[in-house]
């Protein structure tokens, strides 16, 4: 029977066996080989896998005798760090031909990865109108529409036929983009009308006028314009691509879908990242750069785990009067923390979406809430009969199922809570909740449980 897990991911990334074969078939040191292999064997999305799992030794002793050969999309799929590395292996002048043969959006993101003094030096090897561009969307925001947008589009003006339109794409069809979906409907001065999808173009009569055919909605994106709002626009109106426009409004490129998948991948990938602990993807990076950037974050933790403690320290002879207690703390503590968890992904999540706003902020707090409280009573219910029966003492059963209830609560609250507030006050949600929330649910889980503890059994 055939393994459709084993085989939906050979079709994805290259396989272990396959890896190892292409390294010993470079061995020889065959620019034939090398050529058969990256540019009709492997794809450009397989290129790059192969390159992110060598050694780095393979890697650079691979770009060093091969560059020529490789596809030069494949640097467009690679891991920024890994590209980094991969570029710095690369003379001036190979890194130009990389570029100069890749879409301005693609060509634009492996520029911007290049000290600025080294962009200089490659810039200066491209056409005069590569070389525009580049610098052009240099200007750009970071991580903005500009840097997304690619300028080989398709447009055409307002009074133009259906039939004029189909002998244009025709007669152009070596100075149009590799793919496109829209035609991009434009008035003298450049200003956008609207869109025409491909599909509706090819059933219109010859005679029919493009201003006709244009969409009634159309989707403009300000050029500084923040790359995860471009992804939400697209998301909402179901769009193939948008154009993109200057400060007077005058059309200056285009957004395709496969860029903003790259982008909502991007931002998920980076939510989870920080809500670990990573300010980002360090799979590629050095063992020093690497402890140094977690470094930080590790501080902080242990600064939080030290105010636990010091709670703790207040109820110190209340534990040493009864040693259950401190056998039962981690149970509080870890409830606390898983609930607090689940309610936090759930808020990042919804605003990284954009699906929080003043209108339901809180109604999804009290929720949140309320689900910690009938969480909290299930497993006050659970955690104390187990106790009491574990124990012999039905006092410390009811401690610790008000304990949860408490700290149930509080991780409800909190977890819903510290991320829309963070949001509010302009802080990034997902890197600094984390932390807050254990800090939060520990203390206020000792509090309860040693604090009950000291009042009923003592």
């Amino acid at each position: 029977m055939l393994d459709h897990t084993d085989s939906t991911l050979d079709m994805v990334r290259l396989s272990d066996e396959r890896i190892a074969e292409i390294i010993v078939q470079l061995e020889g040191k065959e620019p034939s080989v090398a050529q058969q292999i990256f540019q009709e064997d492997l794809s450009a999305s397989e290129t790059a896998d192969f390159l992110s799992k060598i050694t780095p030794e393979e890697r650079q002793a691979c770009l060093e005798n091969y560059a020529s050969s490789l596809q030069v999309e494949s640097f467009s799929y690679l891991n920024e760090d890994l590209l980094k590395e991969s570029l710095s292996t690369l003379s001036p002048s190979e890194v130009a031909y990389i570029i100069r043969d890749l879409e301005s959006d693609d060509a634009l993101e492996i520029i911007s990865c290049l000290e600025e003094d080294k962009q200089k030096v490659i810039i200066k090897k491209l056409s005069k109108k590569t070389r525009v561009v580049l610098e052009e969307g240099l200007s750009f925001p970071e991580d903005s529409a500009g840097r997304l947008m690619q300028r080989n589009l398709v447009s055409v003006p307002q009074f133009w036929t259906a039939g004029r339109t189909i002998d244009y794409l025709r007669a152009a069809k070596d100075e149009l983009p590799d793919y496109f979906f829209d035609i991009i409907v434009i008035t003298p001065t450049y200003h956008v009308l609207g869109e025409v999808p491909l599909n509706i173009l090819v059933r219109a009569d010859r005679t029919e006028k493009i201003e006709d055919l244009t969409l009634e909605a159309p989707h403009p994106i300000p050029v500084d314009m923040d790359q995860e709002d471009v992804a939400h626009i697209f998301q909402r109106e179901d769009l193939s691509s948008a154009p993109v426009i200057d400060d007077e409004g005058r059309l200056i490129g285009v957004i395709m879908v496969d860029d903003i998948i790259d982008v909502i991948q991007e931002e998920a990938q980076e939510d989870i990242l920080k809500m670990g602990g990573v300010g980002q993807d360090d799979l590629y990076r050095a063992v020093l750069s690497t402890t140094g950037s977690r470094f930080s974050w590790l501080f902080v933790n242990l600064l939080t785990a030290i105010l636990a403690s010091l709670v703790i320290s207040f109820f110190e002879g209340t534990i040493q009067q009864v040693v259950a207690l401190a056998i039962l703390m981690p149970i509080v503590a870890s409830m606390g923390g898983n609930a607090g968890t689940q309610a936090l992904t759930v808020a990042v999540r919804a605003i990284a979406t954009n699906e929080i706003s003043d209108t339901n902020a809180v109604r999804i707090i009290w929720k949140e809430s309320l689900v910690g409280l009938l969480n909290g009573i299930a497993f006050a219910l659970i955690s104390g009969s187990i106790t009491a029966l574990w124990f012999g003492d039905p006092m410390l059963g009811f401690v610790i199922g008000c304990a949860m209830i408490i700290n149930l609560i509080t991780a409800g609250l909190f977890g819903s809570l510290i991320p829309i507030l963070l949001n509010k006050t302009g802080h990034d949600p997902a890197l600094a909740s984390t932390v807050l929330l254990t800090t939060l649910t520990d203390v206020i889980g000792f509090m309860a449980f040693l604090g009950l503890a000291a009042i009923f059994i003592l």
